[in-house]
């Protein structure tokens, strides 16, 4: 999946022109890009447009237009573009009720890292969390998360050939698995790349 590159971009005042349609049009595609695990773990995962809005509304709230400012805010969000081999998504621990919440965040400690995806009966592949910056420490674990998963070409040949895809959570205190839906799993290969042939 190609990064964006300024070329990509509307200015600030097209954007203010697009903003409503390609707004509904990337509410509409986040839709099968989201996955629960029970009801406090939610994986939104990320692609190509979905960063794109990130990025016009960054640029839009903080009134940026110069092109060396721009640039560094390509170079802030294009890592969580997939690269065609990989998922990556933002994980949120969702508790509506402070208290409960300050709770469950001291008792998951590391669960971004007992996270993982599965095709078939294929491996389990545990995701990489966090690589930008550490979001635990040993009293508690954060709130939001970013994670990757490394497929190999034999989970990307499987998703090929239509095999279910399974997500999952096997921290002890948050145990939980769910199988994607046909929608959520076509989302979900449209951000790979084509399987290399052997």
């Amino acid at each position: 999946m190609d990064k964006l590159t300024r070329n990509d971009l509307w200015s600030l005042e097209e954007y203010a022109q697009h903003r409503a349609g390609f707004r509904q049009q990337v509410l509409a595609h986040k839709k099968d890009l989201q996955a629960g695990l029970g009801e406090h773990l939610r994986l939104l995962f990320e692609d190509r447009m979905t960063i794109q809005y990130q990025v016009q509304e960054m640029l839009r709230i903080e009134r940026v237009f110069e092109p060396d400012a721009i640039q560094e805010e390509l170079d802030a969000y294009n890592p969580l573009i997939p690269d065609g081999h990989n998922w990556k998504a933002t994980m949120l621990l969702e508790y509506a009720d402070v208290e409960e919440r300050r709770l469950a965040l001291a008792r998951l400690i590391d669960v971004e890292r007992r996270v993982w995806v599965q095709v078939g009966d294929g491996p389990r592949v545990y995701a990489i969390a966090d690589e930008d910056l550490e979001r635990s420490d040993e009293s508690k674990t954060s709130s939001v998360h970013f994670l990757r998963w490394e497929l190999s070409d034999s989970m990307m040949a499987a998703l090929k050939q239509g095999q279910a895809v399974h997500l999952g959570c096997d921290h002890p205190a948050l145990s939980v698995e769910t199988t994607l839906t046909e929608p959520q799993k076509e989302a979900l290969r449209a951000c790979l790349d084509e399987p290399r042939a052997h």
